[in-house]
């Protein structure tokens, strides 16, 4: 509820402080004191638009603080969880308005923005006037105040979530669908470049290993003749072995007869053959090397080109054709087995959205039970209010599916028999109009409220019975919720817990007024209830009606 209000240059305000409590509070005062202006600097904090006027001139910036005291259980919890703010037990709201203006919003002496500030208003204040619609236009607000006369909520819930759930289902299913028939263009060409690559059957590092081979073999061919050549003087037919060979059988033969002279020649000569013998091993080892069949040059020569075009093709190195074509063989495998989970797609989105149907039609048909329930209560709150001729129904229409279901909800009236009835708003007039959001109000105080309720002047044009009706459904209203009442009816302030008077006071020697509020108890309670009923001269018969309105209502 709404503990404190404070209230610092605004308009005429220039110093204002409000202590409220539960129950009914009423505000009363002669018309021109400042009540509109307090309502409006209220609406400020709870995230109303703003203008430069509301500043009081001379002043820099005006400001309100609006504190109020919350269960943990209350949804602005929620709010102010998901904007990330500090949870204090106390949530205080303020708005400071520059004449120049601009605007800053504080949650909890957090910094926000108007609508997070106007979000928490809307889940902690209501404000009902004549000619205010806030609370009711919206044909989606009325689905929401069915739902919890009918306790319904959870079943909405429920059927919000299928929604989500059908909707998503629905989403894979096209999702899934475009790459079908994305994956379906492109088929042709995959299934060719699989062939293709699958032919080609490329190795990782298969590119280098052939380079490497191949220059190999290219500066092979340049020496084989060299090698060749110099082979055959060590081992074709001028080969110095044979003649050296029998030239140190010779010696051999005489090393008996000069051993001295023979032996070192022959020991040199033997040296000289051993080293050409490695040489010739040398060389016919270079030789084998260096062989190489022009034919396997000519296919390692195709082999790089195929595989260099077949990157150029496929716009990859050939170290990566090999990854490449496995890629393409999923992609295929995928285009095969796509048809079959879209199939499998689409039927689990034809449930998904059996059951939000199913579920939608069910909430449907407790609505229509909670909206005779609604119009039985509420008709039965009208005649008091001097609408006994009036008529209030709960209209339901199928609309297109959606989140909250099958049904578009507005409350409808008809202020006269014979009349056609039409929606609320339209059809009532001010007077009416009010008396009907009461009228509302009381059968929905406990389900789907506000905790604190502002009626701004809803009293106005009636008197005697209908406003002692009005005041007997706004104290049973009060005890389940906080009630503040702006009113001119002395049968209304009889009835409340708190009444605080609003006035306007001279200031600086009477060129400036400001308003002042005073919280009455009393003989000033009743003073103030006796001009309500008189006027300006109080008389005693007017104090005497104002003491028996007070007991009355006690």
């Amino acid at each position: 509820m709404l503990a404190r209000l404070s209230i610092r240059d605004i308009v005429l305000i220039d110093r204002l402080d409000i202590d409220f409590g539960s129950g009914l509070a009423v505000l009363t005062g002669e018309t021109g004191a400042g009540k509109s202006i307090l309502l409006d600097a209220f609406a400020l904090a709870l995230g109303a638009r703003g203008e430069a006027a509301l500043v009081r001139e001379g002043a820099e910036h005006g400001q309100v603080i609006a504190a109020f005291e919350i269960g943990q259980d209350h949804p602005a919890r929620r709010l102010i969880a998901d904007n990330g703010l500090s949870g204090e037990d106390e949530l205080i709201l303020r708005r400071v308005q520059f004449a120049d203006g601009r605007t800053r919003a504080f949650v909890n002496d957090q910094p926000v923005s108007v609508q997070v500030l106007r979000a928490l208003g809307a889940a902690l204040v209501e404000i009902h006037g004549q000619h205010d619609e806030r609370a009711f236009v919206e044909a989606a607000t009325h689905r929401a105040l069915l739902d919890a006369y009918g306790r319904i909520e959870a079943d909405a819930a429920d059927v919000a979530d299928l929604w989500t759930q059908w909707r998503q289902r629905e989403a894979a299913v096209q999702s899934h669908k475009a790459e079908v028939e994305r994956a379906g263009r492109e088929a042709e060409w995959l299934r060719h470049a699989v062939e293709e690559l699958g032919g080609l059957a490329p190795q990782t590092g298969e590119e280098t290993t052939l380079a490497e081979r191949r220059a190999t073999m290219m500066q092979a061919e340049k020496v084989a003749d060299d090698l060749r050549s110099t082979h055959d003087s060590v081992a074709g037919p001028n080969s110095p072995v044979p003649p050296l060979a029998s030239a140190v059988r010779r010696l051999e033969r005489r090393a008996a007869q000069a051993p001295a002279l023979i032996e070192p020649a022959v020991k040199a000569i033997d040296a000289a053959l051993t080293a050409l013998e490695e040489a010739r091993l040398a060389l016919q080892q270079a030789l084998q090397v260096a062989e190489y069949d022009p034919q396997e040059l000519e296919k390692i020569e195709e082999r790089l080109f195929a595989l260099r075009a077949a990157g150029r093709k496929y716009n990859a190195p050939v170290d990566e054709l090999a990854a490449l074509a496995r890629r393409y063989e999923s992609d295929l495998a995928l285009i095969d087995a796509g048809a079959e989970r879209l199939a499998v797609l689409a039927r689990e989105a034809k449930e998904a959205a059996a059951c939000y149907r199913a579920a939608a039609q069910s909430l449907s048909a407790a609505r229509r039970r909670t909206a005779q329930a609604l119009d039985k209560a509420v008709n039965a709150e009208l005649k008091p209010l001097k609408l006994d001729r009036a008529e209030f129904s709960t209209e339901i229409t199928s609309e297109s599916e959606g989140p909250a279901g099958i049904d578009r909800i507005e409350f409808w009236v008809r202020t006269n028999p014979g009349t056609r009835p039409g929606p609320l708003m339209k059809v009532a007039s001010g007077g009416e109009l009010a008396r009907f959001l009461l009228a509302l109000k009381v059968v929905l105080a406990d389900r789907g409220s506000a905790p604190t309720l502002i009626f701004d002047e809803i009293d106005t044009g009636v008197g005697g019975a209908v406003a002692d009706s009005i005041g007997v459904r706004l104290a049973r209203l009060a005890s389940g919720v906080q009630v503040i009442a702006v009113t001119h009816a002395p049968q209304v302030a009889a009835r409340a817990d708190r009444h605080y008077l609003i006035s306007k006071d001279a200031m600086a020697k009477g060129k400036r007024v400001a308003t002042r509020i005073a919280e009455l108890a009393g003989e000033r309670r009743r003073e103030e209830i006796a001009r309500m009923l008189a006027g300006a001269e109080i008389t005693a018969e007017a104090r005497a009606a104002a003491e028996r309105l007070i007991r009355a209502a006690g």
